[in-house]
Formats: structure tokens, sequence, C-alpha cells
């Protein structure tokens, strides 16, 4: 293969790549969240600045998506932080976890998800819908929500669903030191709300070293939401420069905004 040839390549192994080129659309995208107020403590020792917390709020996510260009059909579920970044509201991505290996792999090397191996699952039992989340043979949460009790507005499940999310970019030199270690941003487009519903909504989260989500304990469940969509991930955007001099970062940023 010749160098310039090699430059062409997005991914490994050359030929039978780990994962296939975006967009990627979601048809069917069904979302099971539960907001929660948690320590403060707790939470500001996960959230990185420059963001910051006005309120210990979480979003526990557990998401089915039936059809997926590229990726087929997966669960996912994960932990995301309410956060502010200056003036703008949006969330900090603290963990995913997921059985398909394209998503977790797409999602690492292309943008930033925080994307680990788990076994994730959304369904209806009898009348609650049920997201739960084990990590290996272990059970690491189960929400539940009573299906459909009660129509949530549109707008406001819009606005959920499509709200600005914030991730960590951490990749090592061969010297073991961060070679990149950037906050990005990215968002939801191309959005259908196909219908949302709210209910009575509890979360049980169970210790586990290595996917430790009651780190952030269930102190108050502040809502539940039960939401069907259609949607496009847009590609990430570069907000914060960790290695960079602050001059030459906001610099970056601006160059990288431009582009997009």
């Amino acid at each position: 293969m010749k160098k310039d040839d090699v430059a062409k390549q997005y991914t490994t192994p050359v030929g039978a790549p780990a994962f296939v080129r975006g967009p990627h659309r979601f048809t069917d995208r069904e979302y099971l969240n539960i907001t929660y107020r948690t320590d403060r403590d707790a939470l500001a020792k996960v959230v990185p600045e420059p963001l910051q917390v006005d309120e210990p709020l979480v979003r526990f996510e557990v998401m089915k998506m039936p059809d997926t260009t590229g990726y087929g059909a997966y669960v996912e579920c994960g932990q995301a932080a309410v956060v502010r970044f200056g003036e703008e509201r949006g969330e900090y991505l603290i963990g995913m976890y997921l059985d398909n290996l394209p998503a977790i792999a797409a999602g690492r090397e292309i943008s930033a998800f925080p994307k680990k191996l788990g076994s994730a699952r959304l369904c209806i039992d009898s009348d609650t819908l049920v997201g739960t989340l084990d990590y290996g043979s272990l059970r690491v949460a189960t929400a539940t929500m009573g299906y459909k009790h009660k129509p949530l507005d549109l707008d406001t499940a819009r606005e959920e669903v499509a709200i600005p999310t914030f991730m960590l970019k951490i990749l090592p030199a061969y010297t073991g030191e961060p070679r990149i270690c950037e906050l990005v941003r990215t968002h939801i487009t191309n959005l259908t709300i196909k219908g949302a519903w709210t209910g009575p909504a509890r979360l049980q989260l169970f210790e586990h070293a290595l996917a430790p989500f009651a780190d952030l304990p269930v102190r108050e469940i502040v809502s539940g939401s039960h939401i069907l969509t259609d949607l496009t991930l847009s590609p990430a955007v570069l907000v914060f420069d960790y290695l960079a001099k602050q001059e030459e970062a906001t610099q970056k940023i601006g160059a990288l905004e431009d582009l997009s």
C-alpha cells in the first residue's frame, strides 16, 4: 500500500474497518430518561473545568436503537451531568455503556463519546417501562417508569434530547503523556419527535468498581421521560484545549468553529 493510500484510511484494520463513515441516521431511537438530584461534591469530582455545575442534576439514560445506519441495532446506557459552559447550558457525558463494537469504536475514535462495553436493555414489563444495565454478569442500574402515563409536551421533549453535549477527548502519546486532551461539544440535528410521555419514575444504582454509576447517588427523582425520535448526530467541535496555552487555544477554537 502506497503512502498516499495509507493516509486515506479512516480506521483499522485496513480492508475490514471497525466502522463505516457517517453521518449515521438513527430511526426510532427510544429514550428512557430519569433526571435526579445527587450530591454536589460528588458531581464536582467528575465534571471537568471549565464546565460549571449550577445544580447537582444528573440524567440517567437508556437508549434503544433498533435501526442505525452503519451500526445496526443496539441498546446504550449512560449518565450525563447538567452543566454550563460560559452562558451555554448543556450536559457533560460521564460514561456510556453498550455492546456494539462499531458504535464503541466510532464513538471513541471519531468523536469523544466515553463508551465502554456493557449490556443495556430497554423493555416493557406489564405496565412499566424498564431500563437495565449489566457490567459483565452484575447488575449496575435498574430504572423504571410508568408506561405512557401522560403525554409530554413535544417542545419540552425536543429541548431535553437536543441539548448540547460536552465530552472529554483524551489520547495518549507513545510516551504515555497526553497527546490530545480536549473538551469537545456535539449536538443532535435533523430531529423528529415521534412521541413523548412522562410518568412516575424510580432509579436504583448498584456499587461497582468499574462502572461507578452509584458514585453519584440518587437523592431525589426530578423527572422521568419516554421519548421516541429520529435523529442525526453532528460532528464534534473543539471548545477547550487543555494542552495549549490559553491564547493559542482560543485561536484554534475560533478557527475550527469557522470551519463548522
